[in-house]
């Protein structure tokens, strides 16, 4: 099944649990910034050396950058027949930039699903999460801030695509399969299914 997604939501929602399924189901690959900029900055490719310029002094990777290498990984062959995009488009500029990619080649995206969850319950996800795998540096106040920052910045697009007609919202509390079923219910109802 052809799709073309993006797939938005808080830390902690589950977005790469869940992004992993549905691509899968539809075969399709789950696309994550996170992985095309290590897959870059491993290779040593010309966007990867000036992202790792950026991340070795903690800075943001502009959105050139971001956006270079999420034009690149789009081309690849897997990609032609659909994708889920996990963690980009993260800005208003990002949206149209995606857009232009996309109707460069006649395309455009079917539906963006954005995974909700409780702000307290997610904390609490994160914090366990942190605990099991160690990570001493989420804590507490860094969640929260990252979380409001997820508000500040992501949420938004959120608005911006229910105004184009491509937003569907699904409850990311619960089981893992509940909320598999649950976007996969939401696809279908937009005639898109596995």
């Amino acid at each position: 099944m052809s799709a073309r997604m993006v797939l938005l939501g808080p830390p902690g929602a589950g977005k790469g649990t869940q992004a992993a399924r549905i691509a899968e189901r539809l075969s399709i690959p789950a696309i994550s910034t996170g992985d095309i900029f290590r897959a870059n900055v491993a290779g040593a490719t010309e966007l990867g050396l000036k992202a790792k310029e950026y991340m070795d002094k903690g800075e943001y990777v502009p959105d050139s950058v971001t956006n270079a290498m999420v034009a690149d990984r789009l081309s690849a062959p897997d990609a032609a027949t659909g994708f889920l995009l996990d963690g980009y488009p993260r800005t208003e500029a990002q949206v149209g930039e995606l857009e232009a990619m996309l109707a460069a080649s006649g395309l455009a995206l079917d539906v963006v699903v954005e995974i909700t969850a409780e702000t307290e319950a997610v904390v609490e996800r994160l914090l366990k999460r942190a605990d099991e795998q160690g990570r001493a540096d989420d804590t507490e106040p860094v969640i929260r801030h990252r979380l409001e920052v997820y508000a500040e910045q992501t949420a938004p697009l959120a608005a911006l695509y229910e105004g184009k007609g491509l937003l569907v919202r699904v409850d990311g509390m619960g089981g893992i399969d509940e909320v598999t079923e649950r976007i996969a219910q939401a696809l279908a109802a937009r005639g898109i299914a596995a």
